[in-house]
């Protein structure tokens, strides 16, 4: 966790909502020094902050609206901070909760050097992130209208279909399966909109690479060198890392990748886990399927497998070898350099 320690002459801290602010201005000594909620409109943010633009720093907790906050300030100068919403127990845990007081709260924080840090992501990459990030949740509800068609011919007792529904001739075989018209009109709309999925899915993706050349096209080769690694996992690990130099260490970037096991110790005693869900969830999934199809029709990676597995069971064999694969990503991003099989797996 790392924390906000500058020193400003003046901090704002404000509790963000969609349609509007509460906004709290204080000195280093801290004393309150404007206290007032206005609504979510930059003129109106601009005309409040004007007065103490002179050593300003302006904090928010992240949530889903911080994007235009941090643009504005961009734009005019005026620094800008994110606060992580897990570690800023100072506000969920008070007795005590509302608006005033919570951007009272973050003020304080920052004046007192407590305020958690989370990345502002870059806000020329940002839409590219979010826009792959929703492909990935419609893939996921494309899945399981598939495994709903699927699922129906067991629930009426009927053969199982051979058929692969990721290709439009497979799903054409179950277009007539079913005797009962509204059964087959519930196949129908499944199919319908995969189809739709699939048409508008590859158009996307051919735009989101599109983007990724623009943005940093080495990283981009660079990943697509690891075997396994195709278009789409290649994009994710490029748009959710962002810039690699924001992590100090290759632990910091394994941390953050989700890829180690979070231990709970005190006195000497462990207590098992916690914060297991603090990090990235996308690299998380990009990084366990990148184990998995690093060893498909690759002899060495298999042997290399089950090595480990002489010492842990499967499952932990590749959540291992994924780790792995995040430390051999963060090298391979930040010295520009392709991947290296016999040195990865000699390893």
């Amino acid at each position: 966790m790392n924390f906000y320690l500058s020193t400003h002459r003046h901090y704002c801290g404000i509790d963000l909502h969609a349609r509007s602010l509460y906004v709290c201005i204080i000195d280093q000594q801290g004393e309150v020094l404007l206290h007032k909620e206005i609504k979510a409109q930059p003129e109106l943010l601009l005309a409040l902050l004007e007065p103490f633009r002179d050593d300003l720093v302006v904090g928010v907790e992240c949530m889903h609206c911080w994007y235009w906050i941090s643009d504005l300030c961009e734009e005019h100068g005026i620094n800008f901070i994110l606060g992580h919403a897990l570690y800023m127990k100072a506000i969920h845990g008070g007795k005590t909760k509302n608006d005033r007081i919570d951007s009272f709260k973050i003020a304080m924080l920052m004046r007192g050097g407590n305020f958690p840090l989370t990345y502002v992501y870059p806000r020329e990459m940002r839409a590219s992130r979010d826009l792959l990030r929703r492909r990935t949740r419609i893939v996921r509800h494309g899945a399981m209208l598939k495994a709903h068609a699927v699922n129906t011919l067991g629930q009426y007792n009927l053969p199982p279909s051979k058929a692969n529904l990721n290709n439009p001739g497979g799903r054409s075989q179950l277009t007539a399966a079913f005797s009962d018209p509204d059964v087959q009109r519930n196949i129908d709309l499944d199919l319908a909109i995969v189809d739709c999925y699939q048409h508008e899915l590859k158009k996307l993706e051919w735009h989101l690479e599109q983007q990724a050349k623009q943005h940093d096209p080495a990283s981009l080769n660079v990943l697509k060198t690891i075997p396994g690694v195709g278009r789409i996992l290649a994009l994710t690990i490029l748009y959710e890392v962002g810039d690699i130099q924001r992590f100090e260490s290759v632990q910091k970037f394994a941390s953050y990748a989700r890829l180690v096991k979070c231990k709970a110790e005190s006195a000497g005693k462990i207590y098992g886990t916690q914060g297991n869900k603090i990090g990235n969830a996308h690299l998380k999934w990009a990084f366990s399927e990148a184990a998995v199809l690093f060893i498909r029709n690759n002899d060495k990676a298999k042997r290399y497998v089950e090595k480990l597995q002489k010492r842990m069971n499967k499952p932990k064999a590749l959540s291992a070898l994924a780790h792995k694969l995040g430390r051999a990503v963060y090298f391979m991003l930040k010295d520009k350099r392709v991947f290296d099989e016999q040195r990865f797996l000699r390893g």
